[in-house]
């Protein structure tokens, strides 16, 4: 094999590599990196690098004590979506009402080729004129980190309660 193959070889994309595509965001500034680390799958412990989060983790509907990763996905996706929607009644110069809530559900279920997710949010802008409410909540949609992620791999319903 020559030198030049080699390098040609050496700078091809590794099969690790995450698939390039013209549709993927780039970070372009670094806010914040959550660190945990988990052993033990479903049955395990979860713990930040900070310690903020030490948690015992559990199979969904079983027997344990712990949580499980659709509970802590559905957490983080509601908190993330009540930021999203106040970042976006801000630019319209309206306060979201104190008593903005987002229920999330996620579903673990089966496909074809193994397991999947798939999400509901309900969404409660109480006080809200509807239409000005779902601008709100479609606007959120668009930019939410946890949207963005979901956005084209799972089904998610949105509802404006």
């Amino acid at each position: 094999m020559s030198r030049a193959q080699s390098r040609d070889e050496a700078s091809a994309a590794s099969p690790f590599d995450p698939p390039k595509s013209p549709q993927m965001n780039q970070v372009q500034q670094v806010l914040y990196t959550g660190k945990v680390r988990t052993t033990g799958g479903r049955d395990g412990a979860s713990r930040s690098d900070d310690g903020r989060l030490d948690l015992q983790l559990s199979q969904p509907g079983g027997r344990g004590e712990g949580t499980n990763p659709e509970q802590l996905f559905a957490a983080g996706w509601s908190a993330c979506f009540i930021g999203a929607m106040r970042r976006v009644a801000q630019g319209r110069r309206v306060a979201l009402p104190a008593e903005t809530a987002v229920d999330a559900e996620v579903d673990l279920g089966t496909v074809d080729d193994g397991f999947c997710l798939q999400a509901r949010l309900r969404i409660s802008l109480p006080g809200l004129e509807p239409a000005l409410a779902q601008a709100i909540v479609d606007g959120a949609h668009q930019t939410c980190p946890y949207s963005k992620a979901t956005r084209g791999n799972i089904r998610v319903d949105l509802v404006l309660a």
